[in-house]
C-alpha cells in the first residue's frame, strides 16, 4: 500500500504535468539540503534516496576509508568499512546509512522551499525542452490578456507573448478568442521560459499550406518561397515534385474551398498562389500575374529585371502603391523594373539611334577649313576739284543707296476690288470738295441761286 508520501508526489506530478521520477528527484535534492542543515556537518557528503513503491526515506553518510583516522565524521577506519563494503580499500568512498531519527521545524521549512523551487526550475525546463523543438510550427492558443505593448496567449502549460511588432495591423484580438500563431522563439530568463509567438511571420501561412493541403504535408507539391504583408497581400511560389500533378491546382482546391480556409483563418488576407519554374524569366511573369508579360530581359550581373507589359495594364501589373511588384520582388530574389510597351519601343528606337550615331564614320581632321566670304567694298569719297572749292560749293557725298521694299502685291480678286472702291470715293471726295470746306462752299452756292431767283421773280411781278 502506498503511502501519504507517495500519493502527494503522484498528486504533484500530475498537476504540474511532470515526470513522477522528476518529481521523486526534487524531493530528494530539498531533503538532503534540510538534513544537511539540521544533521550534518556542512562538509559531509550526504545522499537522499526515495522508495517510489513504499515511499521510505533514507540518508547516506559518504566517508573516506583511512588508515588513520583524524576526523569521524568523514573518515572511517578500514575494518569498519568492510562491514559494510568486503572489497573496500584505503581511500575508497564508503556509503553508510545514517537517516536522522527526525527533522526539525527549521530543516522542514528549508525543505518545503528547496522542493517548490526545485519543481519550477523542473517544469520549465520541461517547457522549454516541448516548445524548442516546435520553432516555426504553429500552435492554437487562448488570449488570456490585452497590455499595450504585448498579448498573452494560454498555450496550455504556459503562456506566450504576442508582441506588437508580430502583430498584424488591422487585426482586432479580444479576451478569449482563440489564434493560431506561429511559434517564433523560445528562450530561457531569469523569470522562467519566454515563448514568443507570430500573427505575421511568413512561415504562419506556409503552416496552414501544410494543415489545409495534402499534397504539401506528404512532399508531394513543395512551397518554394514566400512573400507576405501581413493584413494584406500575400505570394506563394509551389512547384510539384511529382509528374502530373498541379500544384497551383492542389493548392487551391475543388471550387477554391482550401485557400478560402486559410484566407478566412487570415482573416480576409489576399494570397496568390503562383507555379515555380527554374527559368527566372518565366518565374518572374507567373509573379506579376494577374497582369500580363510581353517580354522579360534579364541582367544577371546587377540582378535586375527589365519586364514590358501592354500599356493598359502597367498599372494592374505595378499594384496598388505598388504592392504588386513589391511582393514578386520578394518572392523572386529579382530588382523588377516594369515598362509599358510604348515607353519600351521608345527606348529602343532612341537606343537604336544612339548606337548609329556612335558607329557613323567621324569626318576627317585635317586642320581648320575657312571659307572665304565676299565684303562689298565701301565706295571712297569723290576728292574735291579747286574749281569747287574756289566757287565755295561743299564738297560732294556718296550716298549709298538704300533698298527700298517694292509694294506689296495684291493676292486675289477681293484685294483689287477693294482698291478700286476705295478709290472711287477719293474720287468722288475731291469733286464734291471733299470735307467740311467742301459742304459749305456748296451751301452758300445754293442759298446765293436762291435768293437770285427770288429776286427774278419780284422784278418780273
Amino acid at each position: 500500500m502506498k503511502s501519504d508520501f507517495i500519493l502527494a508526489i503522484t498528486q504533484l506530478s500530475a498537476e504540474k504535468n511532470l515526470p513522477k521520477d522528476v518529481v521523486i528527484a526534487a524531493v530528494e535534492a530539498a531533503l538532503v539540503s534540510a538534513y544537511r542543515k539540521d544533521a550534518f556537518a556542512p562538509n559531509q557528503s550526504i545522499s537522499v534516496k526515495i522508495s517510489p513503491v513504499t515511499g521510505k526515506v533514507q540518508v547516506f553518510l559518504e566517508r573516506t576509508v583511512a588508515e588513520n583516522v583524524v576526523d569521524s565524521r568523514i573518515e572511517m577506519s578500514l575494518a569498519e568499512a568492510r562491514r559494510v563494503k568486503p572489497d573496500a580499500q584505503i581511500g575508497d568512498m564508503v556509503s553508510v546509512e545514517a537517516t536522522p531519527a527526525d527533522a526539525g521545524r527549521i530543516a522542514a521549512q528549508t525543505a518545503k522551499q528547496v522542493i517548490l523551487q526545485r519543481l519550477h526550475e523542473a517544469e520549465h525546463s520541461a517547457i522549454i525542452e516541448e516548445y524548442a523543438g516546435r520553432e516555426g510550427n504553429v500552435i492554437s492558443g487562448l488570449i488570456q490578456r490585452i497590455e499595450p505593448r504585448q498579448i498573452l496567449v494560454d498555450l496550455g502549460r504556459t503562456e506566450a507573448v504576442l508582441p506588437a511588432n508580430e502583430q498584424v495591423p488591422g487585426e482586432r484580438y479580444r479576451v478569449g478568442q482563440r489564434l493560431k500563431v506561429n511559434i517564433v522563439e523560445v528562450a530561457k530568463t531569469s523569470r522562467g521560459p519566454r515563448v514568443v509567438v507570430s500573427r505575421s511571420h511568413p512561415d504562419l501561412v506556409k503552416r496552414l499550406f501544410e494543415v489545409e493541403v495534402p499534397e504539401i504535408h506528404t512532399r508531394i507539391v513543395e512551397v518554394k518561397s514566400i512573400a507576405r504583408e501581413a493584413g494584406s497581400r500575400s505570394k506563394v511560389a509551389v512547384a510539384a515534385r511529382q509528374e502530373g500533378v498541379d500544384p497551383v491546382g492542389c493548392c487551391v482546391g475543388l471550387r477554391g474551398i482550401r485557400i478560402q480556409n486559410i484566407v478566412s483563418e487570415l482573416n480576409g488576407e489576399k494570397i496568390d498562389v503562383v507555379a515555380w519554374s527554374n527559368d527566372p524569366a518565366s518565374f518572374i511573369a507567373n509573379a506579376l500575374n494577374p497582369a500580363q508579360i510581353v517580354a522579360v530581359e534579364l541582367n544577371k550581373a546587377d540582378g535586375v529585371a527589365s519586364v514590358v507589359v501592354p500599356d493598359r495594364q502597367l498599372s494592374l501589373a505595378i499594384g496598388k502603391e505598388g504592392q504588386n511588384v513589391r511582393l514578386a520582388a520578394k518572392l523572386t530574389g529579382w530588382r523588377i523594373d516594369i515598362k509599358s510597351a510604348s515607353a519600351a519601343e521608345a527606348s529602343k528606337i532612341a537606343a537604336e539611334a544612339l548606337k548609329a550615331a556612335k558607329s557613323a564614320p567621324a569626318p576627317p581632321k585635317e586642320g581648320l577649313v575657312v571659307t572665304p566670304v565676299s565684303v562689298p567694298e565701301t565706295p571712297e569719297p569723290v576728292p574735291q576739284t579747286p574749281e569747287k572749292k574756289e566757287a565755295g560749293l561743299p564738297p560732294v557725298e556718296v550716298v549709298q543707296p538704300r533698298f527700298v521694299a517694292p509694294p506689296t502685291g495684291l493676292r486675289f480678286a477681293e484685294d483689287l476690288l477693294i482698291t478700286v472702291k476705295t478709290d472711287t470715293k477719293k474720287k468722288k471726295k475731291k469733286k464734291s470738295g471733299g470735307g467740311k470746306d467742301g459742304d459749305e462752299e456748296n451751301g452758300t452756292k445754293r442759298r446765293r441761286q436762291e435768293t437770285d431767283f427770288v429776286l427774278d421773280e419780284d422784278e418780273e411781278f
